[in-house]
């Protein structure tokens, strides 16, 4: 089935959310990346003080993922994603007003959590209404929001010539009309009874323990994922040179876009065939840890390419290649992630489920990333051999501990839920070993 055919198939309220994806990340994504840029230049802020601002709202998001995935179990789903691109449009409001530190931090503190109440809430109005769909459903979520990530920056560098306040007051614009829809527009649904407070629901999700142990596995995925901004970038402008950087990174991100929008659907038809998801979640995180294989394996191949453009397309040509096999690893196994957190869950915690995913993932992404800096700093650059082999490693022992949890039988398939209810069926026993997949290191993103 097209992507087309697939999205007409859908129910009108997921229609809805994806199309609020897409036009959501555009309004981010116009206005996020100019951000430092503004802090620097326009508020003369120092580079301390803009890197704890754009640490404030990453913290605030990644944060609180589990807030807003209990708040849509509670009192629906419907206006927790409301209220939360009301905020996000309050708060790219205060970033188009604000001209001092304190409205600074409020801002960035109120886009953070915004955030972190929408996006859980979202996906787990997706899983639900998408049904035996999810996975497709999941794998357009991943199309749209690309394509927003990709068109937000083309806008925001036209908008950005008449001034930031200008782009921040846009983004307030787009965020605050998506809310009145979503609002107008978006189903109600009924709100599931809870016999037990705040704290039943959190024990129930973190002493389910086939879920944890598949939390455990892909956490990984996020961590990786992320390092098309952070790992790639640094070889793209590495591998090109002097005075091609920039060029590279664009051009890094434009091939790894276009791949995503153009196979993802198709990916996701071809694996999900099987009922069984454990294979396909399996092989797309060893074809992300394969990835990063690429580029310092290629490095002495075409170190010596000469200085003209060719040669500067031949040397980054290998990173762009990882790239776009790091794609095609998140275009496998993402949807169908999606698809087993709402299916671990039930129909009662579902947002629970996906805050408590989205929280793990968050936090060792920080992780993650920030031991990759410090291996980078001590090993010779970034096209050197052990941050590659970390990443690498991270993947291939994900992908294994996907499989263990594959074969035990812990992981649900298409056709039906691992357990009817997440507080009355009992949870065997976690397997031990290969479940926890560590880094020696928010498609569907976490940073919107």
């Amino acid at each position: 089935m097209s992507g087309p055919a697939t999205f007409r198939a859908l129910p009108g309220a997921v229609r809805l959310l994806l199309v609020n994806h897409l036009v959501g990340h555009i309004g981010f994504y116009l206005l996020v990346p100019f951000l430092a840029d503004y802090l620097l230049d326009d508020l003369a802020l120092s580079a301390a003080v803009v890197g704890v601002v754009l640490g404030v709202r990453n913290l605030s998001q990644q944060g609180l993922f589990l807030v807003g995935g209990m708040a849509a179990d509670r009192i629906g789903a419907r206006g927790v994603i409301t209220v939360g691109l009301a905020i996000r449009a309050l708060g790219f409001g205060l970033f188009a007003v604000g001209g001092s530190l304190p409205v600074v931090l409020a801002a960035a503190v109120l886009t953070g959590f915004a955030g972190a109440l929408f996006n859980p809430a979202v996906r787990a109005f997706i899983a639900r209404d998408s049904g035996d769909h999810s996975a497709r459903a999941f794998a357009l979520f991943n199309v749209f929001g690309n394509a927003g990530a990709a068109i937000g920056p083309v806008v925001g560098t036209v908008l950005i010539v008449a001034g930031f306040r200008i782009s921040a007051v846009v983004a307030a614009a787009i965020f605050a009309v998506l809310a009145v829809a979503q609002w107008l527009l978006l189903p109600a649904r009924a709100v599931p009874t809870h016999a037990g407070g705040l704290g039943a629901d959190f024990v129930t999700v973190f002493t389910d323990r086939r879920f944890v142990a598949f939390a455990l596995a892909l956490m990984p995925m996020f961590a990786l994922q992320s390092q098309i901004y952070f790992l790639f970038t640094l070889q793209a402008q590495d591998s090109a040179g002097p005075g091609h950087g920039a060029g590279a990174v664009a051009a890094l991100f434009v091939v790894e876009t276009i791949a995503v929008v153009v196979l993802q659907v198709r990916v996701t038809a071809i694996l999900g065939r099987r009922a069984e998801r454990g294979p396909a979640m399996a092989l797309g995180m060893a074809l992300m840890g394969v990835a990063f294989l690429l580029p310092p394996l290629a490095a002495r191949l075409v170190s010596h390419s000469g200085n003209g453009l060719s040669g500067t397309v031949i040397r980054v040509a290998p990173v762009v290649a990882a790239a776009v096999v790091l794609g095609v690893g998140v275009m496998a196994v993402q949807p169908f992630v999606n698809e087993a957190i709402g299916r671990f869950a039930g129909h009662r915690l579902t947002g629970t489920y996906f805050g408590a995913f989205y929280l793990a993932a968050g936090v060792f992404t920080v992780l993650a990333t920030s031991l990759t800096g410090a291996v980078l700093d001590r090993t010779g650059g970034p096209m050197s051999w052990p941050p590659a082999l970390l990443c690498a490693g991270a993947g291939l022992l994900s992908a294994v501990a996907i499989l263990r949890l594959h074969r035990r039988k812990l992981l649900p398939s298409a056709e039906g839920h691992v357990r009817a209810d997440p507080v009355t069926a009992p949870a065997p026993a976690c397997p031990s070993g290969g479940a926890v997949p560590t880094m020696s290191k928010a498609g569907d993103r976490q940073d919107d």
